[in-house]
């Protein structure tokens, strides 16, 4: 596969320059659970390569997540401030989304049986 090819086949939440920030804010959700932004930003900033995104990098990339739904309100937290901070958890797109990016679909393929084979098939056929 050549270099402009490398995005092929890919789920669009994880193409492109944002592709990076997808995958820390979609780790540190499914790892840590329901956070608030700032929560996040905090736990991206601990990832290698990420040390010095910033609040607003991440806060943007929150709320566009959030308009595609892969990630939902769960509520408000009280900050230490005293402000209502909004809790943001992973919506079932996003964990299909992980899942569908991290398998082979060759190998998939090859190891499915008939009868689960059957019922993919039948679910991908409703969508379309």
């Amino acid at each position: 596969m050549g270099k402009g090819n490398r995005n092929v086949g890919r789920i669009s939440v994880f193409k492109g320059r944002e592709a990076k920030l997808n995958r820390a804010v979609f780790q540190t959700l499914a790892l840590k659970g329901p956070q608030t932004i700032y929560d996040v930003h905090k736990q991206v900033r601990a990832l290698r390569g990420l040390r010095y995104t910033r609040y607003a990098s991440v806060n943007k990339r929150v709320k566009s997540l959030e308009e595609s739904g892969y990630i939902r309100k769960t509520g408000a937290k009280k900050t230490k401030a005293g402000f209502e901070a909004t809790v943001y958890e992973l919506a079932s797109r996003a964990y299909i989304a992980i899942l569908l990016d991290s398998i082979n679909y060759e190998l998939l393929i090859t190891r499915i049986d008939e009868a689960r084979g059957s019922v993919v098939l039948a679910a991908i056929l409703e969508i379309l």
